[in-house]
């Protein structure tokens, strides 16, 4: 169980299910997906993603509504912090050295998918 009482397995069906519709948002504007739910021994990426020549690394945020505020406050500097370190690994495990990289977070609400590039 959650902390408001829901079922864990309820949670990560709506947190797959959100990232399942931002990578088809990035696939029909043209971006490959490279890697969903990427794992290291220090978290994970929820999104890699290539399109010429630019590496973007996307997390994921869905909710059922703004109890709890909008779903982008939710990646705080330290998130950030972490998000940035687990770019470098997966860079270097895959042996990517080169070009653009950008962050992008996007939030899923009800059927409404936004994406903010170069979030930070």
């Amino acid at each position: 169980m959650t902390i408001d009482g829901r079922p864990r397995d309820r949670r990560r069906q709506l947190g797959d299910a959100g990232e399942r519709r931002v990578s088809e948002w990035y696939r029909r504007r043209g971006y490959r997906v490279e890697a969903r739910n990427w794992r290291s021994r220090h978290g994970e990426l929820d999104l890699v993603l290539t399109r010429r020549g630019e590496v973007v690394f996307c997390e994921v945020k869905t909710r059922t509504s703004r109890r709890f505020g909008h779903p982008a406050e939710a990646v705080t500097p330290a998130k950030q912090e972490r998000i940035r370190g687990l770019a470098l690994e997966w860079m270097a495990a895959t042996g990517v050295r080169r070009g653009r990289i950008r962050f992008d977070v996007a939030t899923v609400e009800g059927r409404w998918v936004e994406v903010r590039r170069s979030a930070f």
